[in-house]
């Protein structure tokens, strides 16, 4: 009776210690498991934050050309030479005011539609000095679009503007004109539109098909490649897109970008 006693209590030990070994095994095994998706989803996230702050310097850097800066100075440098004082001091107090806007906002998330104005004005101020009496633009606003409340992500609009002056109107005859329109959709949602009467993006794109690689294209990957990111982080989802004007409006030459700005599921 003993040894059947026995048998049995060794029987339920040995149960016993299968389960405890079991469940070790099943804990280390979910532990395993939970830190490598924790590091998976680390790795995920500090792959975007990289990938963000490299389109952020890319995009600052697209917005810092090169040839944006030498011609504002060679425009200043001619002001100063026919001694006008006041044009050439009005010229580089609202280029030295861009330069320092282009920073602070390179290092924002986003901006209000308020500031993100104060950027493009200042920007397009400094292209009609340049253009003289060759360049016209206008900037309206949808009065039911808040200003100082609507938020978007910066340094998406100005690399539009400078490619519809510089590749669009810059190639034409007479004057040029440039609007920006921005109209509200519903609480969640608002278009931007930049048009121009230029010489169409189609033929702006045979100009430089032959040549290496422009700042226009390398500035419309960027962007392409900011709205993709922005899409992916749930934070902002962006409809693009770019027409020649010539193709769909009567009589009409230039380009049309219209840009849709959708609150994320993150967005605030």
């Amino acid at each position: 009776m003993s040894k059947d006693l026995n048998s049995v209590l060794f029987i339920l030990f040995a149960i016993a210690l299968l389960i405890i070994i079991a469940v070790v095994i099943l804990f280390i095994t979910f532990n395993n498991r939970k830190n490598k998706l924790i590091q998976e989803q680390l790795a995920t996230k500090l792959d975007n934050q990289k990938r963000q702050h490299d389109l952020e310097l890319n995009a600052l850097r697209a917005q810092m050309n090169p040839h944006f800066v030498h011609n504002s100075l060679n425009a200043i440098q001619y002001y100063i030479q026919l001694n006008e004082v006041e044009k050439s001091e009005d010229y580089l107090a609202k280029f030295s005011k861009l330069m320092r806007l282009f920073f602070e906002y390179s290092r924002k998330q986003s901006i209000s539609l308020e500031n993100e104005l104060i950027l493009l004005n200042n920007y397009l101020e400094i292209e009609k000095l340049r253009f003289e009496d060759n360049l016209e633009y206008t900037v309206e606003v949808d009065r039911k679009l808040d200003t100082a409340d609507l938020l978007l992500p910066p340094m998406i609009l100005q690399p539009i503007l400078e490619n519809a002056v510089n590749h669009g109107i810059f190639h034409k005859k007479g004057k040029g004109t440039l609007k920006l329109k921005f109209t509200y959709i519903n609480d969640n949602s608002f278009k931007v539109e930049v048009i121009d009467n230029g010489i169409g993006v189609n033929k702006a794109r045979e100009l430089s098909k032959n040549k290496k690689q422009t700042h226009t294209e390398h500035s419309s990957f960027v962007l392409e490649e900011r709205l993709a990111l922005l899409k992916e982080s749930n934070n902002w989802d962006i409809d693009f897109s770019i027409l020649d004007r010539s193709e769909s409006e009567d009589n009409q030459t230039g380009t049309r970008v219209t840009l849709v700005f959708k609150a994320g599921e993150n967005e605030d």
